[in-house]
């Protein structure tokens, strides 16, 4: 499997079908809470500047229950009906070859700032469809 430090100088787009952000967050310091955004678009610039741009379809938020993803969709938080995705913009990568953390801005309704995403690099595949 091709290394995320190896791959070929270009841009990636990461496959909409198979890409995800999976999130955990506490809840009331208690519990955790897991869920996902199912809906992602990005592309990986590799070169000198390698660089990570990403949009998330926020309505696509997923925690396995419905009452409380409709309470996070709307306006107490996300306000989904007006800011309907959140954008991230890298500053920089580290990598060790499979695993990465990623430097960037992250806006969410409008505000942006700074942070870091940790994951994992699952290799390189040829679209069996051509595309």
């Amino acid at each position: 499997m091709t290394a995320f430090n190896e791959l070929t100088p270009g841009t990636w787009t990461f496959d909409p079908a198979h890409s995800e952000v999976e999130f955990t967050v506490r809840h009331a310091g208690i519990s955790k809470v897991r869920g996902t955004f199912n809906e992602v678009s990005a592309d990986l610039n590799v070169g000198e500047e390698s660089s990570v741009t990403a949009s998330v379809n926020v309505g696509s938020l997923d925690t396995g229950n419905a009452d409380r993803d409709a309470h996070v969709k709307g306006a107490d938080f996300f306000d989904t009906e007006n800011h309907p995705e959140m954008t991230f913009t890298s500053t920089s990568i580290e990598s060790d070859g499979e695993d990465f953390t990623l430097n960037g801005d992250l806006t969410i309704k409008g505000e942006t700032r700074p942070v870091s995403f940790t994951g994992e690099f699952g290799g390189v595949a040829v679209d069996p469809f051509g595309a």
